[in-house]
Formats: C-alpha cells, sequence, structure tokens
C-alpha cells in the first residue's frame, strides 16, 4: 500500500538494515507511476496531495476499468472512482471485495482501513434546488472520505430566498461551503453577500435551455459581485471537495 508512512518506515528499516536494498525497490517498485497497457497509475499522488486518488469512469471500456480499479485496490488503502454508473459498479465489486457505491453521486470508493478520526469543523454543501444534488452528493461522499465532516443544505436556491436565510446560522459556523446552483447560478453570490465562510462555488448543468447545460450559471459564478468566491467546473462536485481540502490544510 502506498502511504506517506509506509514509504517513511521502508526507508527507516533500509537505513537500519533491517531490510535489503532488493527488497526495498521490490517495496517500492511501481512509484511514482505503475504502466499498464492503457494507463499510468499515479501512485505518489495520494503522498504528494494528501488526498485519495480518483479514477474517472466515464469514455474507458469495462475491461480497462476493471485493470485500473485492481491494480489501484491492490497498491492502495483508499480510493475514489467517479462518474460510475451502477452497471458498472455491479460487475466491478465481482472482482474487488469491500467497493462501495453512492448512487446519488455516481461514485464509488474503496476503503481497507478504518476511517480517521474527523477533523475538527464542519464544511457546509448548500444546493439551490434538489436537481443539483447529484453533484452535491459527489462532494459530499469526496469530502466525507477525506475524514471532513459534512452539513448538507438542499434546495435553498434564490426563488425562495427566505429558505435560505433560515439556514444562515448553521451555514456561518462551517469552515467553509461548497456551493452548487444551476439556472442563472445566482446562490453563491448572494450567500457570499452574507457570510464571511469561504465558498467554493459549483455551476451545475441542470436548468432550460438559455442556461447551455451550465455555461450561464457558470458565468455568473465568474462574474460574481461578492468578494470570496472561487470557481470549479460544471458538475465538478469532486473538484470542489479537493479544493477544499487543499485550502483547509493537514490540520484541519
Amino acid at each position: 500500500m502506498f502511504t506517506e508512512k509506509v514509504v517513511k518506515r521502508v526507508v527507516r528499516e533500509l537505513r537500519g538494515g533491517k531490510i535489503s536494498s532488493n527488497r526495498a525497490f521490490r517495496r517500492l517498485k511501481n512509484l511514482p507511476y505503475e504502466t499498464l497497457s492503457a494507463a499510468r497509475l499515479d501512485h505518489h499522488r495520494s503522498i504528494r496531495k494528501g488526498f485519495p486518488e480518483a479514477v474517472y469512469a466515464p469514455g474507458k471500456s469495462f475491461e480497462q476499468l476493471e485493470k485500473i480499479v485492481l491494480a489501484m485496490a491492490h497498491a492502495h488503502k483508499c480510493f475514489l472512482i467517479t462518474r460510475l454508473e451502477e452497471f458498472q459498479f455491479l460487475r466491478l465489486k465481482e472482482s474487488v471485495a469491500g467497493l462501495k457505491f453512492v448512487p446519488e453521486g455516481r461514485l464509488a470508493y474503496y476503503r481497507k482501513s478504518a476511517p480517521f478520526r474527523k477533523r475538527r469543523g464542519t464544511v457546509a454543501v448548500i444546493t439551490a434546488g434538489t436537481a443539483d444534488i447529484p453533484v452535491a452528493e459527489e462532494a459530499s461522499a469526496t469530502l466525507e472520505l477525506m475524514d471532513i465532516q459534512v452539513k448538507k443544505f438542499f434546495d435553498c436556491g434564490v426563488a425562495g430566498l427566505h429558505r435560505l436565510f433560515d439556514q444562515l446560522r448553521e451555514l456561518q459556523s462551517a469552515k467553509a461551503i461548497i456551493c452548487i446552483a444551476g439556472m442563472e447560478g445566482a446562490l453563491p453570490s448572494v450567500l457570499a453577500g452574507l457570510v464571511d465562510r469561504p465558498i467554493v462555488a459549483v455551476p451545475a448543468s441542470t436548468g432550460y435551455g438559455a442556461s447551455f447545460e451550465g455555461i450561464a450559471p457558470l458565468l455568473t459564478m465568474l462574474n460574481s459581485c461578492a468578494p470570496g468566491v472561487a470557481v470549479v467546473n460544471i458538475d465538478n462536485g469532486y473538484g470542489a471537495a479537493c479544493f477544499v481540502r487543499q485550502m483547509l490544510g493537514k490540520s484541519q
């Protein structure tokens, strides 16, 4: 398994003469990456970045996906598979024992080790509408796999702003806020004007024709008049969660 702790232990054992250089090489030979027929797996990323590696499922044949996931399960205690369909998961779990699925977020995860103690503080994940929940669940599941506590607030959009006002006290107590909105994408800007928490805005592809599958809310969020808003790509709940993890740092 490739973790910072494991690599340091191998180095200590080699330095102390407890293992040979050949054995140390065999244990670390797939760092920084392992070459498969259709992929080069970056086993070093979780050590560099501090959060689990993720496999993006779309565009891969099942055979390619299975080979990648099996290699990841052999090398890592924890990783994600994003944008995974349920039928793919049902086939994969036959090969990879312990693989779990979050259907709302179209995300699977593998975790061999027990969860760490949750970090202090909470990250809020809020959506403008119910249709934005799949992106919120992708972000939430990613955060929880990083041992970050999550509080969810669904359907608080500007079409009924009083629904947001009732949640402000809890939102204000969060370490950071991930805000998902489709349609015109106004919620992150409104929220940023009301709380002093950093906000990561995620444009969602929900909405009618002129929302252009997320382009309209993306432009709205990039043009937010309220400071303190960072914007990730359309429907990218995973990316929002990773940004928040980097922002909070290892000590949080």
